[in-house]
């Protein structure tokens, strides 16, 4: 498992719309799949710009995309 957040996880985002404990990512290796749930934060974990549900797995597809919170990283 790897959580998501801006203190003390494993992937730490500084951004102030990314809760301290904000998701978490799970590989399943019986179904060989990745999954994301959001753990109630108050600006949303997002899949390919489309808000998921809280406290509920989210299958990852390959090429999907993930945003914690609102804030987008742009390239220089």
């Amino acid at each position: 498992m790897i959580f998501v957040g801006r203190d003390d996880c494993e992937l730490m985002l500084q951004s102030r719309s990314v809760d301290k404990q904000h998701a978490v990512i799970n590989y399943e290796p019986a179904t060989d799949e990745h999954k994301v749930k959001d753990l109630g934060s108050l600006n949303g974990t997002f899949v390919n710009d489309v808000r998921i549900q809280e406290q509920m797995y989210f299958t990852l597809k390959i090429d999907d995309k993930l945003r914690f919170g609102y804030d987008i990283l742009s390239e220089p």
